[in-house]
């Protein structure tokens, strides 16, 4: 088995990983309009949206929530295998889909790559959203 795995270049999983994440200085891909205010007298006048990951015996699985910042509650969400851009717009997809808002909605994210990234930015004012 060994003389065969070495053959084929394949190599046994020993264990799960983390997936590990590049730091470096911060990515500012859009103002800061929040400015850590985080209480708001009206629904869907802000929204937070992050990512995270869960392990399964198959894998990493990626969630990415949206929280709304007046009640506090998950109006929108999405699991991929994937860490993709498209996550985070279909969270922000069902977020709007569930709550329908009339005015402008300020989206608050970690500017991760998925939420600097053009495709991001272009999705989210075909939806109608703007980035903070």
């Amino acid at each position: 088995v060994a003389r065969l795995m070495s053959q084929g270049n394949i190599k046994s999983i020993r264990c799960y990983r983390r997936p590990r994440h590049v730091s470096g200085k911060p990515s500012i891909a859009s103002p800061n309009r929040l400015q850590q205010q985080f209480r708001f007298n009206q629904p869907d006048a802000a929204w937070v949206t992050d990512i995270t990951y869960i392990r399964t015996y198959e894998g990493w699985l990626y969630l990415a929530v949206v929280i709304d910042l007046y009640s506090r509650t998950v109006v929108g969400w999405s699991m991929k295998p994937t860490m993709a851009t498209e996550i985070v717009l279909d969270a922000l997809l069902m977020a709007v889909w569930r709550r329908k808002p009339k005015q402008r909605v300020i989206i608050h994210s970690d500017q991760g790559s998925q939420f600097g990234s053009d495709d991001f930015a272009a999705g989210a004012k075909t939806i109608g959203l703007f980035p903070a």
